[in-house]
């Protein structure tokens, strides 16, 4: 799915700019741009309801239902129809690309078995051998009962296994984010939106799905660092998805580490010791004509020079991340 609005918008130009040669193929990116709109909203919805029990009858039910739905259907004609007809195209290329890695990363969050939270299996329904007690207990001691000896324990399928099949869906997500990102870095400027939109979506992938948080930084980071060394022009609007895009890599290139927060509390910490020793030794060698006729000490504050500077360019904004 086109996942983000500067993926929406790319979706939407060359929807009508194919038009007059390939209807067709004009037709069915207007659908995925449909598809893709609908699906922001219910995903929008969905992030606060998908850690609800899936096995009830609930309205986050058939929202489940729907979302893989929606994805599988546009998946099917992004498959069939988008990528056999984009080869000859450089954007629209590289976007189809990046909206299969984004189906597959939907069914990785919400349809994956097994499921990318799932927690351990308790050590009570282990198959290991129980340990022997002392105490007092059943006839037969800790063996169980006929016919229930070591019955492996299955978690119950998915609900939405009659849309699209059970499967772990996370190693094909993978190979489609690296195609995407591959494809992007060989026909695509470093500060090109779109390149810059399939490294965000990347990060938030290996971070979420993979459970790999250096990797997601380590993403983050090269695509930040080709934006401040990409030597192409902009225009302003191509400036703002930039813009909007490099934002959103920092804030994933320092995500799970320390917060600002507790690291200035302790560059303070330290600041406040460095002045306090700095005070007492300048006390200590100051003379009667520092004095005021309060006794006093006066001391002028140091200038600082305020730098004024117009609309920062997407090479500063890169820097800045870095």
């Amino acid at each position: 799915m086109a996942s983000s609005e500067v993926d929406q918008k790319f979706l939407g130009k060359y929807a009508k700019a194919v038009e007059p040669e390939n209807p067709f193929l004009s037709s069915v990116l207007f659908k995925l741009l449909g598809l893709s709109v609908l699906l922001s909203k219910k995903l929008l919805r969905a992030r606060r309801l998908r850690k609800l029990d899936t096995t009830r009858d609930t309205k986050s039910l058939q929202l489940y239902h729907h979302i893989i739905w929606l994805s599988r259907e546009g998946l099917v004609m992004l498959e069939t129809y988008v990528l056999p007809l984009v080869q000859d195209y450089i954007e629209l290329r590289v976007l189809a690309y990046k909206m299969r890695g984004s189906f597959y990363h939907i069914f990785v969050l919400f349809h994956n078995h097994p499921p990318i939270n799932q927690t351990s299996v308790p050590t009570g329904l282990s198959s290991s051998s129980p340990s022997t007690t002392t105490e007092g207990g059943p006839v037969g001691g800790n063996q169980p009962p006929p016919g229930l000896g070591n019955t492996p324990i299955s978690l119950p399928n998915p609900t939405a296994s009659f849309l699209v099949p059970a499967n772990n869906y996370l190693p094909m997500a993978q190979i489609c984010f690296r195609e995407a990102a591959a494809l992007a870095h060989a026909l695509l400027a470093g500060s090109h939106p779109l390149r810059l939109s399939i490294a965000l979506e990347q990060a938030a992938f290996l971070y979420d799905c993979a459970k790999d948080a250096n990797a997601s930084r380590r993403v983050a980071k090269h695509a930040i660092a080709d934006v401040y060394n990409a030597p192409e022009d902009m225009d302003d609007e191509t400036f703002e998805d930039a813009a909007e895009m490099v934002r959103g890599l920092g804030v994933m290139m320092k995500r799970g580490l320390p917060s600002n927060s507790s690291r200035s509390r302790s560059r303070s910490a330290s600041a406040s010791t460095a002045t306090t020793t700095t005070t007492t030794a300048r006390a200590s060698t100051r003379t009667p004509r520092a004095e005021n006729l309060s006794g006093s000490t006066r001391v002028s504050p140091p200038s600082v020079p305020t730098l004024r500077r117009s609309k920062p360019s997407i090479r500063e904004l890169g820097a800045s991340q870095v």
